[in-house]
């Protein structure tokens, strides 16, 4: 059969049959759906040989067509591809299916499931020729997975101009290490559009995570890199971490379940998985022990650590220790939220005793000075991980701490760290302890004073009560206006006690200043009234200045009226004269 092309369909489309070129009423119902565009709300299409797809493959299918009236379609945004036949003049219609979809302008996201290796680089050709589309997902089930044909077909498909994909799914595809090498220079083509990158379940190893980050230079604006249920170890860590410090990456969350990572790999990634990711999953590597957690504690520690979440659960052989590593990494962190201790998919808890959780109690409010207090942990929202079928979303279960379920119930409803420290400052220390203060002296006494103004909101803060079964809400601190004013006096009087020579002192320093400050008042009076005497004087002067010049006006013209009546009366002589 001669290979079609555009022209012919076009000129045959008036004309055709869809009965002529269908196996089922469904098939042809699609294609009439398709070629009339007349239902806007259905904007996807499934093509495989299931009884559930909307277009069922089977004897008599035209394919070519079905990619004709797809190329042609305005409102198809989603095409799932999971089958394509390969027999009996199939690879010829294959050809003209792709080429249909080359023309479309409307599809959005493709799914391509088990084809063949001819099927799926003809796909990959077309797909080329889609800039509009913004979502990739490659799922293959045989044994062959993306092997290196397909994996360079998908290279050649992510350098030809997909400039706005944001989202490219390769899970579970036993890509391995030559695979990501065959396609990862494509990802610097796809530039800063890309978001989300799947790639867990496939069998990659370092010289594959070097090859990746290699690639992924230019997706700065990279969101969630699923690398999961891989095994990578120092180098290829090291390679990731270096590219997440320098390139500046800001990920919403990176995923390395069960990658055989270790302490020493745990060393290499801590430092750039800390500061430019949100969230990090190393749940399932049970190879880290609580002597590796301490290079992720000390990141935690740090200024510049920006995550919010943290999974770590599926680790077997540490528990007690490992939560004590950690507890000391949370004092003085402000921006993790979530610390998950468990496995999700395993559903594997680190096992902790009372010793463990008086670990994450103390990072979440050291009692034992103020000081102390103040630099605990404010940030921490959520501890363990929790099904929906728990009491409690996100926190110890009652039968553990109390106490350390209402800190974290406080920091999530009440989040400015300042206010939870004030809490629990108010809340642990009944007696405000002033001596240590005094070696600021006076100076100090303002903040003071300054500081139980800021507090004093914090009387009335509320909580959901950490009771599940009640919906009313806890007050964190239950301390009444006159206990708290009582707080205040106290600890001012015992402030200034400690300062008694210092006051007096300061009141005769005081008490000199306001002897000066009278005598500066009056000067400034004075020298008021001088102003305002000066500008009267000015004044005074301008109006005698324009009198004498009304007078000298009067004077010349009193002398021009002399003059004119001196005329008259010499005229007048003359005539008598004559």
């Amino acid at each position: 059969m001669d290979r079609r092309d555009d022209d012919y369909y076009e000129a045959n489309a008036s004309d055709i049959r869809f009965e002529d070129i269908t196996s089922s009423k469904m098939n042809a119902k699609t294609l009439g759906r398709l070629r009339d565009g007349d239902d806007k709300r259905r904007n996807h299409l499934t093509l495989g040989r299931e009884r559930w797809n909307d277009f069922q493959l089977g004897e008599g299918d035209d394919l070519g067509w079905l990619g004709y009236f797809i190329g042609r379609s305005v409102n198809l945004h989603r095409l799932y591809i999971q089958y394509l036949p390969e027999d009996d003049g199939g690879e010829q219609q294959m050809h003209a299916f792709s080429d249909g979809i080359a023309r479309n302008q409307s599809i959005q996201k493709v799914v391509i499931d088990n084809v063949s290796n001819n099927g799926f680089a003809a796909i990959a050709r077309a797909l080329g020729n889609l800039s509009q589309l913004e979502e990739l997902s490659l799922q293959t089930d045989d044994d062959a997975g993306l092997n290196i044909n397909r994996c360079s077909a998908l290279g050649t498909l992510l350098e030809s101009g997909v400039s706005k994909l944001k989202k490219l799914r390769l899970d579970s595809n036993n890509i391995d290490d030559a695979g990501v090498v065959a396609f990862a220079h494509g990802l610097r083509s796809i530039g800063s559009s890309l978001k989300e990158l799947d790639l867990r379940w496939n069998s990659i190893g370092n010289e594959g995570l070097s090859a990746l980050v290699a690639g992924l230079a230019n997706c700065t604006s990279l969101e969630l890199l699923n690398l999961s249920y891989n095994d990578f170890s120092n180098e290829g860590l090291l390679a990731l971490s270096d590219w997440l410090q320098r390139d500046q990456m800001n990920l919403k969350r990176l995923n390395l379940e069960s990658c055989g990572i270790d302490d020493e790999g745990l060393q290499a990634l801590t430092e750039g998985a800390t500061t430019h990711c949100k969230d990090l999953d190393l749940s399932g590597n049970d190879s880290i022990t609580a002597s590796g957690l301490r290079y992720l504690s000390a990141s935690l520690q740090s200024e510049h650590c920006c995550l919010e979440s943290l999974y770590i659960g599926g680790w077997e052989d540490i528990g007690d220790d490992a939560a004590e590593v950690l507890a000391r990494g949370l004092v003085g962190n402000k921006s993790l939220r979530c610390l998950h201790l468990r496995d999700e998919s395993e559903e594997s808890w680190i096992a902790l005793s009372q010793a463990g959780l008086n670990a994450f109690s103390k990072a979440l409010c050291d009692t034992s000075s103020i000081n102390n207090t103040y630099l605990s942990n404010h940030a921490l929202q959520e501890l363990y991980y929790w099904d929906d079928d728990d009491d409690l979303e996100g926190g110890f279960n009652l039968d553990g701490d109390e106490r350390v379920v209402q800190y974290l119930q406080l920091h999530k409803e009440h989040p400015d760290p300042e206010h939870a420290a004030r809490c629990k400052i108010l809340m642990n220390h009944a007696h405000l302890e002033m001596t240590p203060l005094l070696q600021w002296e006076l100076k100090f006494l303002p903040l003071a004073v300054g500081w139980f103004e800021k507090a004093k909101p914090v009387t009335t803060l509320s909580i959901d009560d950490i009771d599940s079964d009640s919906e009313s809400e806890g007050q964190a601190l239950e301390e009444s206006e006159e206990v708290f004013q009582s707080r205040v006096l106290t600890a001012l009087y015992e402030f200034v006690r400690g300062m008694t020579e210092k006051v007096l002192e300061r009141r005769d320093e005081l008490a000199l200043v306001a002897a000066y400050d009278d005598k500066i008042a009056m000067a400034e009076d004075e020298s008021k009234w001088l102003r305002e005497e000066k500008k009267r004087i000015r004044k005074e002067r301008k109006r005698l200045r324009e009198d004498v010049v009304q007078r000298d006006r009067k004077i010349a013209k009193l002398k021009e009226e002399n003059k004119r009546l001196c005329g008259i009366v010499e005229s007048v002589r003359k005539s008598l004269d004559d």
